[in-house]
């Protein structure tokens, strides 16, 4: 009797294993069946429209002054004068540095003795030469006597020559041991003291640059070279199609216009450099100063504009994903263009009318199918 309890209890374990390996097995192709990748992911959608753009872009611009250049001593002494305060600002020819002036003024005294002895002798030697033609003419002297006094003629209107170049080169650099200011402008902090000993065309004085007005240098790709070529055409300032943002945030008050685009591409970079002209009566823009620099512009004809959200950035490509008609997506790169508020111009890699992903892109992979939640919306 025990035995045959024993029995049936064995099959009665063995059966509910095999119901148990059966109903796990079932489970897991449900499971399998409903895997989410069969299923249809919920996303919303946005078609690309045409439009006319008006935006702005904002490009990394540098400060730089008009006219620039280093004041060097362009004659050898000492520093007998420093005629203005550091960072001061100075008119075109005002004084600025005296070099000691003793050794060349006495210079030009001497080259104008020199030249004032060079003309007395000429002087003498034409009235000699002139007595010896009339008496050559009545054969009253020899003829080469007539040659000397011709010789030495010529020999002293050479020296007169010699001694003017002389007056010009000893009063040339007396002139140079003031040292003036080029152009109207601001100059920098003294590079030498009183007494200091300077060499020609060696030693550094100080710098001075244009304020009023001065300019921002940015680069541009090449793709905009016709429309900055268009801006600088126009020579408009008072539109507001170019300003700066200084480097606290704050935007500066005046407009700028263009005024001259580089000679040459950069093959390195495939940019530009542009610049642009501000007025800056307040001095608040420094040479060397970063700024951004923003550009309004209006697009000649529509553009293609879908909402920046459905872009997607990956190793330095752009990329969307598009509804198909069979409800997936592919992915497909774009190039992008102006960016505009929350909206973006597609230059490339779409059509008018497509449907583009924007919500619900990360569970997505290329030919996932799709369910779109919401009405189609427009990026009006």
């Amino acid at each position: 009797m025990s035995k045959s309890i024993t029995m049936n209890s064995n099959h009665i374990t063995i059966g509910l294993l095999i119901f148990g390996a059966s109903f796990i097995a079932s489970c897991r192709n449900n499971q399998q069946q409903q895997a989410p990748g069969q299923q249809a992911i919920p996303v919303t959608v946005a078609e690309a429209t045409e439009e006319t753009v008006v935006g702005v872009s904002d490009y990394p611009g540098t400060v730089v002054a008009l006219n620039e250049t280093e004041l060097r001593a362009e004659v050898s002494g000492y520093i007998t004068g420093i005629l203005v305060a550091d960072g001061a600002s100075v008119a075109k020819g005002q004084k600025l540095y005296e070099i000691d002036r003793t050794r060349y003024a006495a210079e030009v005294e001497q080259a104008e003795s020199n030249l004032a002895i060079a003309e007395a002798n000429l002087a003498r030697l034409k009235r000699d030469l002139g007595r010896y033609q009339k008496l050559a003419e009545q054969d009253a002297i020899a003829k080469q006597t007539l040659d000397y006094a011709e010789t030495d003629f010529n020999n002293a209107e050479a020296q007169v020559i010699a001694a003017r170049a002389a007056l010009t080169t000893a009063q040339t650099n007396l002139n140079r041991s003031i040292i003036t200011a080029p152009f109207n402008g601001t100059i920098g902090i003294s590079q030498v003291r009183m007494g200091a000993l300077v060499s020609a065309g060696t030693t550094l004085l100080n710098s001075i640059s244009s304020t009023n007005p001065i300019a921002v240098d940015f680069p541009v790709s090449e793709r905009d070279i016709t429309r900055f070529n268009a801006l600088r055409q126009s020579g408009a300032a008072s539109d507001s199609s170019i300003s700066i943002t200084l480097p606290g945030g704050q935007a500066y008050p005046h407009p700028g216009r263009i005024t001259a685009i580089d000679r040459a591409v950069d093959r390195n970079t495939g940019t530009i450099t542009v610049r642009a002209s501000f007025p800056n009566e307040t001095n608040t823009l420094l040479p060397g100063m970063n700024t951004t620099v923003r550009v309004r512009n209006q697009s000649q004809s529509n553009q293609l504009v879908i909402p920046y959200r459905a872009i997607i950035e990956q190793l330095g490509q752009t990329s969307v994903y598009v509804l198909t008609d069979s409800s997936t997506v592919e992915q497909r790169g774009v190039r992008l263009g102006l960016k505009v508020a929350d909206r973006v111009v597609i230059n490339e890699g779409l059509s008018k009318g497509e449907q583009v992903v924007t919500d619900g892109i990360i569970n997505l992979r290329p030919g996932a199918r799709v369910q779109v939640n919401q009405p189609t919306e427009t990026t009006k």
